[in-house]
């Protein structure tokens, strides 16, 4: 006989309709805030693939849990995942009470009430982690005392707890019904609620299912408007991503009366929108982030926040058209306003990329930072001082230093290095970079490398005077207007000459030829000095003498070259090669290195606090009593050699190019 409807069934079945349709209704508006972006094409194919790769990252939380506590979060969220049946079975009989598991049979309902009341004690256990973590570890990059949080950990222990409490009441009670397969309501809940309700069993059963129901109807309609809006998106957000790491930024359109990068929230992608949306506010970024544990304004996850709040605030004043009455701004002189970005933390970014290797939902922090940049730097002409000293001297020079372009050349002279423009017949572009052509430390690098290439046999020339910056500081601050003017008459440069292999020493440069340049039509192979010497030396075209003694090496990742082109193993094989041993490794290496604190500009900027990045870095280096600091980029040559002097270290310790390390063990 069919069960008969009850008083009950009809309330509930009123409450769910109208929190369903309130839900649906706040899944629209965030579909129409995210829709407000720009168009991104990343959707146009690899369907199938986005799909493998969001099985792997956002349902089996392979980011996740590269952090400890991310098993925590492990299993919270497939604890979640399985009880979404129970809670369909919970949901499906409250509207229609014939519906019930059991009609699979006895023993698949048993298997699966003995999963769900012991997957309801993980969970159980994995909030209260999360709480004593909050309330007692008080990790420093979360907010801990977060309001929010503690909410929904405690809808979602309130929910276990229903649970326990109605099957453990129907259990105590002596319910005909009640399953048998369930240890934690049988041995714990149920004696619990005997000795607590006693002849009230029936009353604390219903109590507890309609706690359950009204629990799971306010969890529905608080995610969307909590810092928990990330269980709906994060999971599209990984579907979305960028398969490789984000390496370069989308060009702008120049035209008259037209304004550039990023002022107001709508002026973002609909990916990055996305990307607000999804944050899990789990802290790994700014854990990582140099800025901000060098004590900088700058904190990633703040600035995903202010993007978040900012699209929540504006977006219906933006559906409907309006931009000026009433808008929160998204960037402000201050960083002290909720979803307003402050310009300082703007510009403390060193693009290292370290927020971006780590976040578990993929999101793009850097290229949102460059493209709020482009706006303060192109429409407002409002950037720190010293950065006029470099637009002018790159503007006007071709170089950061504003030297004579013709002296672009003199580190090569009476070295017999062929030019371009003489008519030499190579196989390798030898692009020698700013720093290599006008830094005098760094012209001893240049040298080096082109000593090692020579005695490797290899056909090198360079560009000399008609060399210019590739544009890579200007990119990252925001000038885009005049990259894209050297961007342009470097590869028609580069065509003139039919380059088809271009070998860098910097990796700023490296990134920006092989990433940037595509955009402008380059394509050559261009390829980082560690690789090519690697290459040679596994092809013998290098010998090395054996006398040399094996010095103490510890080796830095340069982010532009490790988490931007992921060329971590060639410079280490490359040095244990040259030594006769591996290189020491730094505490934070790989794709977590820690930035020299030199990118994304900041080369050319004053740095006031006392714990600058650079010298964070070195006390780490120092710390494996090292003779030597190996790098493979000037910017990390000059901040380290920099941070050497102001820990009074020079007398005990060198740093070193991979090119100067193999070019001094030449036979």
């Amino acid at each position: 006989m069919m069960p008969m409807y009850s008083i009950d069934n009809v309330l509930f079945a009123v409450l769910f309709t109208i929190a369903v349709l309130f839900f649906l209704l706040s899944a629209w508006n965030l579909i129409r805030l995210v829709l407000l972006g720009k168009p991104d094409a990343r959707l146009k194919s690899l369907l199938i693939r986005r799909f493998l790769t969001m099985m792997e990252y956002a349902f089996g939380q392979k980011r996740v849990v590269a952090e400890r506590f991310g098993w925590n979060h492990f299993f919270l969220f497939w604890g979640f995942m399985i009880l979404l049946l129970a809670n369909f079975e919970f949901v499906a009989n409250g509207l229609f009470p014939f519906i019930s598991f059991r009609i699979l049979g006895s023993i698949p309902y048993a298997i699966l009430t003995l999963a769900f009341d012991l997957v309801s004690f993980i969970v159980l256990c994995c909030v209260a982690i999360a709480i004593y973590r909050r309330l007692v570890l008080k990790p420093s990059f979360i907010d801990y005392k977060s309001r929010d949080a503690f909410i929904i950990l405690g809808l979602v222990a309130g929910l276990m707890i229903a649970f326990y409490g109605m099957h453990g009441a129907e259990i105590a009670f002596g319910d005909a019904k009640a399953p048998s397969w369930m240890p934690i309501s049988h041995h714990i809940a149920g004696p619990i609620m005997s000795a607590v309700f006693g002849e009230s069993l029936p009353i604390a059963g219903r109590i507890f299912w309609w706690l359950h129901a009204l629990i799971l109807l306010a969890f529905l309609n608080y995610l969307p408007y909590s810092k928990h809006m990330h269980i709906l998106t994060a999971i599209p957000n990984c579907f979305c991503r960028s398969f490789s790491f984000v390496t370069t930024v989308s060009r702008e359109e120049f035209k008259i009366g037209k304004t550039y990068g990023v002022s107001m929230v709508d002026d973002f992608t609909w990916k990055d929108l996305l990307d607000f949306t999804s944050c899990t506010e789990c802290g790994r970024c700014n854990a990582n982030c140099p800025a901000t544990t060098t004590g900088k304004v700058l904190n990633p996850r703040y600035v995903v926040r202010d993007g978040k709040v900012n699209l929540q605030a504006n977006g219906r004043k933006l559906i409907q058209g309006y931009r000026t009455d009433g808008i929160l701004p998204l960037i402000g002189e201050k960083d002290d306003n909720l979803g307003t970005v402050g310009e300082e933390a703007l510009w403390a970014c060193t693009t290292c990329g370290a927020c971006m290797a780590v976040c578990p939902v993929f999101i793009e922090h850097v290229p949102k930072i460059i493209k709020m940049r482009r706006h303060l730097t192109e429409n407002l002409a409002k950037f720190p001082d010293e950065l006029n000293a470099f637009f002018e001297a790159i503007e006007q020079r071709s170089n950061p230093w504003g030297i004579a372009p013709s002296d672009r050349a003199k580190w090569a002279k009476d070295m017999d290095i062929p030019t371009m423009n003489s008519g030499a017949d190579i196989e390798y572009l030898f692009f020698v970079g700013c720093a290599g052509s006008f830094d005098a430390r760094n012209k001893k690098v240049t040298a080096s490398l082109s000593k090692v290439l020579k005695a490797a046999g290899v056909s090198f020339g360079i560009l000399g005077v008609e060399e210019k910056c590739c544009g890579d500081s200007l990119r990252r601050l925001g000038n885009e207007f005049i990259f894209e003017r050297l961007a342009k008459e470097n590869v028609t440069l580069l065509q003139k000459y039919k380059i088809k292999k271009i070998v860098c020493y910097c990796p700023h440069c490296f990134s920006t030829l092989k990433n940037d340049y595509r955009q402008f039509g380059l394509e050559a192979e261009v390829i980082h000095h560690s690789e090519l010497m690697h290459r040679l030396m596994n092809e013998g075209k290098i010998r090395l003498s054996k006398s040399k003694g094996a010095d103490r090496i510890v080796f830095h990742d340069s982010c532009y070259l490790g988490r931007y082109n992921e060329l971590y193993h060639e410079p280490r094989e490359l040095l244990e090669m040259a030594s006769g041993s591996k290189p020491m490794e730094m505490k934070r290496n790989f794709e977590k290195s820690f930035c020299c604190g030199a990118g994304g500009g900041r080369m050319w900027m004053k740095e006031n606090p006392e714990n600058r990045i650079n010298i964070n870095r070195v006390r780490e280096a120092l710390s494996n009593k090292p003779d030597v600091i190996a790098v493979a980029c000037p910017y990390c040559m000059t901040m380290f050699e920099d941070g050497i002097k102001d820990e009074k270290a020079t007398d005990r310790v060198v740093v070193s190019d991979l090119a100067e390390i193999i070019s001094a063990r030449l036979e």
